[in-house]
Order: C-alpha cells, then structure tokens, then sequence
C-alpha cells in the first residue's frame, strides 16, 4: 500500500508533471483516504480529529467494502502469463511514447544526480573505467549546465 499512497501524492515520479503546493494539499488528503480506507482497523474519530479525517469519515465503510471486493477479485482472477504481461506492457509503451516531457524528466533527473552528487562522484571516481572515460568530469560538466540553464530560466521569469 506504501507504494500506491507514494504514487497518489507523487504523481511527478510517474508522470512528467509539476506538482504546485495546492495539488500537493489535495493529494494528501486522497492520500489519507485511501489509507483509512484500506486501513483494517476502525476509525477513531473525535473532535480532535484532523479535518481531513473528516471530511470522508461516512464513506470510508462504503470504501473498505469496494476494497474487499477489489481483492477479492483479484484473487479470484487467473494469473497472467508472462507473455501477456510483456505485450500489455509494450503496448502501453506505444500508446504513450509521444507524450514524453523531456524538460520535466531532465529535472527530476538532475534534482536526484543533485541531491546523490557525492556519492555519485565518489562511485565515478573509484571505477577504473569511468575514471579513464573521465565520466566524472563529464557528470561535474552536466550538472554545471544544468545549473546554469535553471539560473537562466528562473532569472528570466
């Protein structure tokens, strides 16, 4: 389940997205939504109770019951070969392939190469072929670029 409220308050890990703080607002409630509603323990609510626990206090009963019968299909269901699975998965490719935001991958790429800098250089420096290819001055030279080009872009704003 950890996975699914990562993905619902997440989106940008998924898809190539912005995500402004009010979405993000938003998506922590739905997220919470669905951990109450997956939750098998009851749900304790009082006047304490944070609003957003409230706001869908009547439906999670309805909820758990859709998630029952969720599972329980599921479970009913015959496995997937993995054949099928491949195909599905390689038509999804083809349906999707034109809507790839490069501008929004290449951020998240380089916000993660941003906050793994150290280590990644420490790696690239202690590989004997990387330190031939010089991968590491070529990693210092992209991160530099990409610093300059998000100084442009927000100093032109």
């Amino acid at each position: 389940m950890r996975f699914w409220v990562n993905i619902l308050k997440n989106p940008q890990f998924v898809f190539d997205i912005d995500k402004t703080d009010h979405i993000d607002a938003c998506l922590s409630v739905i997220a919470q939504a669905f951990i109450d509603a997956c939750s098998i323990s009851d749900l304790q609510l009082g006047k304490d109770s944070p609003t957003n626990k409230l706001l869908y206090a009547k439906e999670i009963p309805e909820y758990r019951k859709i998630v029952q019968r969720y599972y329980k299909q599921i479970h009913d269901m015959p496995p997937l070969s993995e054949q099928e699975m491949n195909a599905h998965l390689a038509e999804e490719s083809r349906k999707y392939r034109n809507e790839f935001n490069t501008n929004v991958a290449m951020t998240e790429i380089y916000k993660y190469a941003k906050r793994y800098r150290t280590q990644i250089v420490n790696a690239l420096d202690s590989n004997s072929t990387t330190r031939r290819t010089q991968l590491q001055h070529k990693f210092e030279q992209v991160i530099a670029l990409m610093e300059d080009n998000i100084y442009e872009c927000c100093s032109e704003a």
